[in-house]
């Protein structure tokens, strides 16, 4: 499989990328993807390597490893090679009808456990030839609308339109239900419209997919806050299932002297206000401009909101991450195929060490207190250091303060600190349980409550877009069953 040599001839080459300094003038994609023919000739260095780990999503001593969807990847690479684009196109989608989405936005699980590159240390460059597929896909024509050739005549209600919400409402429609997607905010795509920045996914690829599933028979409604604005016993009354799909989206907050400070917010409502106000063409309700900002929290939120803040105009940046400095390359405990937990730089710390000077972030770090002036107004944080130190009870390591502590002044403070589940709203209007956790207790996708499902990030927790979609597409084969005693998803 794959070209005979094709990882030791060909050199692993991924796209070009803007300049850090010139895409900060824009909230535009900033990839220059490759010409087909050297994508055709990445794809081949694809090999038959016996065990593909790549497609495997397994999980293993505690760590993911693999596509959590499964995705042909061998087989496809092989039809990209041998420059089948069409055939390519299909393998794909048999497996993952969203792979513009996911070929911009996932972390690529494949890669960390493709075999070329424990031998080599040069993977697959699987998420570029995916995106290759699909927009190749696109640019011919070869995706477009097919709507189902029967209807079943059931009804399914799907609440939430992120990743999980257009997976399930994607799969069921393609079995012949009607069905509708209930969306609270303005425009269908939920955590993928207004959770991820334009700058990683332009929200002209939502729309094109939303109107594919549109002529495909699925209605989107928004501005309908089920729970909230709109009764969910009218919802169940007029459906013959429901599926919540509306994410984990309760942020964890910081309970420390201050916190009343105009000028902190959740990271997660910063961002959908700077989307919303680049898509609407007005100014945002809260930027950066100007501003000295204070991340607090790491990851691929506190990454975005560096580089929203960067995009705005900010003065000055520091991001806080609490736990130590991750290694640079993998530990002991860490061994392939399992996912690399090792120090990552993203776009935004290479921005802002292209605008700044250096790495925003600070290690072992946390807000002690917040500094506000006689107005209210937020003036800057006292920051602690932090020691790892292991529970004698638990046998886990916490993280204690040093006593050693530093001051950083700043007019805006975001709180990307995680997520403590879903906002419990929604599940008690269906009188759904929760878990300890603070998502839809579901086994095997059922709510506990008659004809009400739940899936993603609702049911599982803060987690991947990539893993949202698999649950939208497994939830949707439990359901289908539920409605039809049988299922052929």
């Amino acid at each position: 499989m794959g070209k005979i040599n094709g990882f030791i001839d060909t050199p692993r080459k991924t796209s070009a990328e803007a300049e850090p300094l010139a895409r900060l003038a824009n909230f535009n994609e900033f990839h220059d993807w490759l010409p087909r023919a050297e994508q055709q000739a990445q794809a081949g260095r694809c090999m038959d390597c016996g065990v593909p780990f790549c497609q495997a999503g397994l999980t293993l001593g505690g760590a993911a490893s693999g596509c959590p969807l499964h995705n042909l990847i061998p087989e496809w690479n092989e039809l990209v090679w041998r420059g089948k684009w069409e055939l390519a196109l299909r393998r794909l989608l048999a497996t993952n009808r969203f792979a513009e989405f996911t070929s911009r936005v996932c972390p690529a699980l494949c890669e960390a456990g493709c075999t070329c590159g424990e031998v080599t240390g040069s993977p697959v460059t699987v998420r570029e030839n995916e995106h290759a597929i699909i927009e190749t896909g696109y640019a011919k024509g070869w995706v477009t609308a097919a709507p189902p050739p029967a209807r079943t005549g059931k009804s399914v209600a799907v609440i939430g339109s992120g990743p999980a919400g257009l997976a399930v409402a994607d799969y069921l429609n393609k079995r012949g239900h009607a069905v509708t997607v209930y969306e609270r905010e303005d425009r269908p795509g939920g955590l993928l419209m207004y959770g991820i920045p334009n700058m990683k996914l332009e929200k002209r690829v939502i729309d094109r997919r939303i109107r594919i599933m549109q002529a495909e028979g699925v209605e989107f409604l928004t501005g309908m806050d089920v729970g909230r604005t709109v009764d969910a016993a009218e919802v169940m009354a007029h459906h013959d299932a429901v599926v919540l799909c509306c994410g984990a989206k309760q942020p964890r907050d910081l309970d420390v002297p201050g916190r009343d400070a105009a000028g902190i917010h959740f990271a997660v409502d910063y961002l959908a206000g700077a989307t919303r106000a680049l898509l609407d063409g007005t100014a945002p309700a809260v930027s950066a401009e100007g501003r000295q900002v204070l991340v607090i929290g790491g990851g691929d939120t506190g990454n975005d909101c560096q580089g929203t803040a960067l995009r705005q105009g900010c003065a000055g940046l520091l991001a806080l991450e609490m736990m130590p400095e991750p290694p640079a390359a993998r530990a002991a405990a860490n061994p392939w195929p399992e996912w690399p937990r090792v120090k990552k730089t993203d776009y935004g710390q290479t921005e802002c060490a292209a605008r700044f000077g250096g790495d925003p972030r600070v290690y072992q770090t946390t807000v002690k207190e917040f500094r506000k002036d006689e107005s209210g107004q937020l003036t800057g944080a006292v920051i602690a250091r932090l020691r790892p130190e292991t529970d004698p009870d638990t046998g886990r390591t916490r993280m204690v303060p040093t006593g050693e502590e530093f001051e950083y002044p700043c007019q805006l403070a975001l709180i990307a600190a995680g997520f403590t589940g879903c906002e419990s709203y929604t599940a008690d209007a269906f009188g759904v349980g929760l878990t300890a956790r603070g998502c839809v207790a579901a086994e095997d996708y059922a709510a506990g409550t008659e004809k009400v499902f739940a899936c993603g990030d609702m049911r599982r927790g803060q987690s991947l877009v990539v893993w949202a979609l698999r649950e939208g597409r497994d939830c949707a084969a439990r359901v289908d069953r539920y409605l039809m005693g049988y299922t052929n998803l």
